[in-house]
């Protein structure tokens, strides 16, 4: 397994601002869209996500600290325990933690105890139909991009096997996705396996609800004129036209280009673009230019300032 804080390139006491900052650059370092020719950085870009996600939680990086998780997030459990996944029949179908699998018959116990003749006496067996293998949990990480795209997933199980699964619509963090028959074996046959979803987080990109959402720097020049511009989207880059006089602040939607919605694979939600005018702090023609450029425009007027 990987030590996390390698994997980002920081100490173990690092605090939020430089775990933060470390995976910022790696993941622009190593974004998919920059490395299209090479898989390697790729995946060290899954797994440099995969570690911000469980380090940036405080929760997963005390359990990963204090090793109750590993570096996949899936927890440390004894050999032969089925993790959190469990569930009822990890016990037993008894529910006594005893495992009698409806083989010992209770009345063959009595006519040992009392005797042939206590025939009459002994109570009824109420037999149970054999208990199934304990369930097996499965941490498993997706890519946001993944995510929104509904991509089909490859989870390694636990015997080493590898199974393809697909992420339903509006899969969000936490979804549960049921492998049936790949837990422990039983009397009653296989558990199941239970994986959790665990949605990374983007470089640039937020979600909310349905919907993406974008903070787009442009130049000043492409405010005042009007530009078309490209806009990173989880589909490929697109173009957006600016209107002249676009402001900073201004709202612009990308319909369909968010994540599917539930109960509807082929319906995505929108992608929302806020305008953000950079302006270079040394940019020595831009002060010359506006400093003798008319001051009155009266913009805060609505604000009664």
């Amino acid at each position: 397994m990987s030590d996390l804080y390698s994997l980002l390139g920081v100490s173990k006491g690092a605090d939020e601002t430089a775990i933060k900052s470390a995976y910022r650059k790696l993941a622009k370092e190593l974004h998919p869209d920059k490395n299209k020719d090479n898989p390697k950085a790729a995946d060290r870009f899954n797994k440099v996500t995969q570690a911000y996600d469980i380090l940036s939680d405080k929760v997963k990086r005390g359990q990963y600290d204090r090793g109750e998780i590993d570096s996949d997030g899936n927890p440390r459990t004894p050999a032969g325990f089925g993790g959190f996944g469990g569930g009822p029949n990890a016990a037993g179908a008894n529910g006594s933690g005893f495992d009698f699998g409806g083989g010992i018959d209770l009345g063959d116990m009595f006519d040992g105890l009392f005797g042939g003749g206590a025939q009459a006496q002994r109570p009824q067996s109420h037999t149970r139909p054999p208990a199934k293998g304990a369930n097996i949990a499965y941490q498993h990480l997706v890519s946001f991009t993944d995510a929104a795209k509904l991509i089909p997933q490859r989870i390694t199980l636990n015997d080493g096997k590898t199974v393809e699964v697909k992420l339903p619509a509006g899969v969000v963090k936490g979804t549960q996705i049921r492998l049936k028959g790949k837990g422990h074996a039983g009397p009653g046959g296989n558990g199941d396996g239970m994986v959790s979803i665990t949605i990374g987080k983007h470089p640039f990109f937020e979600r909310e609800g349905d919907n993406i959402l974008l903070d787009l720097p442009i130049t000043l020049k492409e405010a005042v004129n009007g530009a078309k511009v490209k806009v990173p989207t989880v589909d490929g880059a697109v173009l957006l036209t600016l209107p002249a006089g676009t402001n900073g602040g201004t709202k612009m939607r990308l319909k369909g280009k968010g994540f599917s919605k539930k109960g509807a694979a082929d319906a995505r939600g929108d992608q929302l673009v806020t305008i953000m005018i950079h302006i270079s702090a040394d940019d020595e023609a831009l002060k010359t230019f506006v400093a003798d450029m008319p001051d009155d425009h009266d913009v805060r007027s609505d604000m009664g300032v």
